[in-house]
């Protein structure tokens, strides 16, 4: 990862949270986005149809949200969190944190 670097919070049932921010330029976005496509992807195929909402029984889930910033020069925040299970915060710390 280039552009994502994910920080780690957990509750107390151990349900965990990977947090990535990236503010860039508009040339840059569409390299933010190959990078969040590659993480869903990977979420995806590793564990495959357990996506959904974790108080409705998911293994995992996600939320992305893009804004632009016209303060000056344009600017684009793409967010991504990723939360799931212990197995899925070890699987997903394996592949994107300690990678």
């Amino acid at each position: 990862m280039h552009f994502l670097e994910f920080d780690y919070s957990e509750d107390a049932q151990g349900v965990g949270t990977f947090d990535a921010m990236a503010s860039v330029r508009p040339d840059q976005v569409a390299a933010v986005r190959a990078e969040i496509v590659q993480v869903l992807e990977w979420a995806h195929s590793a564990f495959p149809g357990l996506q959904a909402p974790l108080d409705d029984g998911g293994e995992w889930d996600f939320n992305l949200q893009e804004q632009e910033e016209e303060a000056g020069d344009r600017w684009y925040t793409l967010t991504l969190s990723m939360g799931g299970s212990p197995q899925f915060c070890a699987a997903f710390r394996q592949r994107f944190v300690y990678a």
